[in-house]
């Protein structure tokens, strides 16, 4: 306030929301928390005046989330009545989950291949890892009758917003690394390291509220001497925040066919 004016108010409020807002529809939104105190009643302000409150004990339920359709936000909202037109005031907070990586991880092994075409093993150090973690693993070469000029791992980031016949998705690939370049022969080793830290992963999440999930997938991408691909979904990943950040990878049983992309 300006030294000397006057603010007359029908009362002051404080809300705690969370809320689930989706930028496609800028009406629509879930509250899942709304909770409400008064500050002070009608009056008027003449000086600069402090209010105390205090929420106790809320339950949240959800981590904080902005991605590129959705996102999930708790934020403290200060509201001054007047008659004509409200004055509101917003202050947003971040919620993450901790928990504690497991002392016992363990290794990651599969076989995936095109039937008499090609044939490779999978091999991962462990099997959860924090963000600032190297996925370190090694891909063996069993059978090639492909002629593969270099393979890639890809790493994908999945939206997907509502449920049932309404749902859609949205997939943006996070980083494509390139793991070979050049032909492979039957019995060669590829060593794999990925380090997770430049990457900004959010926290995996499940079927929020019935409006939403975010996942993220390894992709095992192949081509060959005529530009063709073959790919693969290899592994999914789990993310979220912990006191020491984490993220667990599980395999999928089998490669798909070779039809091409």
């Amino acid at each position: 306030m300006k030294r000397g004016s006057k603010l007359e108010h029908q009362g002051i409020r404080i809300d705690f929301l969370g809320v689930i807002e989706f930028y496609s529809d800028r009406g629509s939104r879930d509250e899942f928390i709304s909770l409400s105190q008064d500050l002070a009643r009608p009056g008027i302000l003449s000086q600069p005046t402090k209010y105390p409150f205090e929420f106790v004990d809320i339950m949240k339920p959800h981590e904080s989330y902005c991605g590129t359709h959705v996102r999930l936000r708790y934020f403290l909202r200060v509201t001054i009545q007047r008659r004509l037109s409200d004055m509101t005031k917003e202050r947003e907070i971040l919620v993450h989950a901790l928990n504690r990586l497991p002392e016992c991880v363990e290794e990651i092994r599969m076989d995936v291949g095109i039937e008499d075409s090609l044939h490779i093993e999978f091999e991962y150090n462990k099997s959860k890892y924090h963000l600032r973690d190297v996925i370190v693993g090694k891909i063996y070469f069993l059978l090639v009758r492909v002629k593969i000029k270099n393979m890639e791992l890809h790493l994908l980031k999945r939206e997907s917003i509502g449920s049932g016949p309404n749902n859609f998705s949205d997939t943006e690939t996070v980083v494509k690394y390139e793991i070979m370049d050049g032909a492979p022969v039957r019995g060669e080793s590829i060593p794999v390291r990925l380090f997770l830290q430049p990457y900004a992963l959010s926290p995996t999440m499940r079927d929020v509220n019935r409006k939403f999930s975010v996942r993220y997938f390894l992709n095992l991408v192949l081509s060959d001497e005529e530009d063709r691909r073959y790919y693969k979904q290899q592994v999914r990943l789990f993310v979220s925040f912990v006191i020491e950040w984490w993220l667990s990878i599980r395999p999928v049983a089998y490669w798909s066919n070779s039809e091409l992309r």
